[in-house]
């Protein structure tokens, strides 16, 4: 089970990203977010900025046009 959702269906780039990102900063170490965007850029921009930060990217999925990711907040 994740620790907190955060739905970001509907928005475009960059939101998503940046929603994702103001989320994780509120965060404690260990915590999971779970992300759900629409947005076709998501599938790039979150995971290349997770690569770039100390959060992991636990799994991602997409389906229907919903794209899913589950990160582990780090330290």
């Amino acid at each position: 089970m994740v620790d907190r959702s955060l739905d970001a269906s509907g928005l475009h780039c960059p939101m998503p990203l940046l929603k994702t990102k103001l989320e994780l900063n509120t965060m404690a170490p260990g915590e999971e977010l779970e992300v759900i965007a629409t947005d076709a850029g998501s599938a790039r921009d979150i995971p290349a900025f997770l690569k770039l930060s100390p959060h992991t990217l636990m799994s991602s999925s997409e389906t229907a046009g919903q794209y899913r990711f589950v990160i582990k907040c780090g330290g």
